[in-house]
């Protein structure tokens, strides 16, 4: 997993992006220790505490999260709550528009890895704050 994640992350080439969407899936999956881990990564590339804080909110945070990062974020939180058993075909187009193919694929490992991690995590009841950079 580890690998797969690192992959993913090179391969997607936006280290804040990847920081965005492993902190929206692991606020979905409520994991504690990812959301410490993936905050602390995302402050460290850069990241504003703004666009940190109202993360849970983006689809209302206006311009303050650009129509690709929305494009990823929708494609995480779809990708994360298979509810109705599909990610829709509008949230699938509108991630192809503003992905390559290949960062496509890239973007779902990452999405799947990070949901695979937090599972892992929150399965085991892994408190934050242990994780050191």
């Amino acid at each position: 997993m580890s690998a797969l994640s690192a992959a993913a992350k090179r391969g997607l080439g936006d280290p804040v992006l990847a920081e965005l969407v492993m902190i929206r899936a692991s606020q979905l999956n409520h994991c504690a220790f990812c959301l410490d881990m993936h905050l602390q990564a995302a402050r460290k590339n850069g990241e504003s505490e703004d666009r940190i804080q109202l993360l849970n909110a983006w689809e209302e945070a206006g311009d303050l999260y650009s129509e690709r990062e929305r494009a990823a974020l929708a494609l995480t939180e779809a990708v994360t709550v298979l509810t109705d058993g599909f990610v829709p075909d509008a949230v699938y187009d509108t991630a192809a528009k503003h992905f390559t193919e290949t960062e496509l694929a890239h973007l779902i490992g990452l999405v799947t890895v990070i949901n695979g991690w937090n599972r892992l995590m929150v399965s085991r009841r892994v408190p934050p704050g242990g994780y050191q950079p």
